[in-house]
């Protein structure tokens, strides 16, 4: 099967959508942090390195797409590894105290 190049606005949009996902991502994170730092929360921490781990894997997928030149799919599953760490942190972030 033989996958058509996109064309250029759809590159462009996504590029600026994968960037406002990083930083809406790593504000997120940011605050998370500042949050479990200040009330000492082991579960905040959790969740703040959780977002960090989704947020990382958004940036990672489209960088190794466009900058290393790497196979889209390889790209999605590493992204995809990311998220599902990230989830996984946290869910178990809702679960300590």
């Amino acid at each position: 099967m033989v996958h058509e190049s996109a064309p250029e606005w759809v590159t462009i949009a996504l590029v600026v959508v994968k960037t406002l996902t990083v930083v809406a991502g790593g504000a997120v994170t940011y605050f998370a942090y500042r949050a479990s730092r200040r009330t000492r929360s082991r579960s905040l921490g959790f969740l703040a390195a959780g977002f960090a781990l989704v947020t990382l894997g958004s940036a990672l997928a489209g960088f190794a797409f466009e900058i290393l030149d790497v196979w889209l799919g390889l790209g999605v599953l590493v992204e995809g590894l990311f998220v599902l760490a990230g989830f996984s942190l946290i869910a178990y972030s809702l679960l300590v105290e």
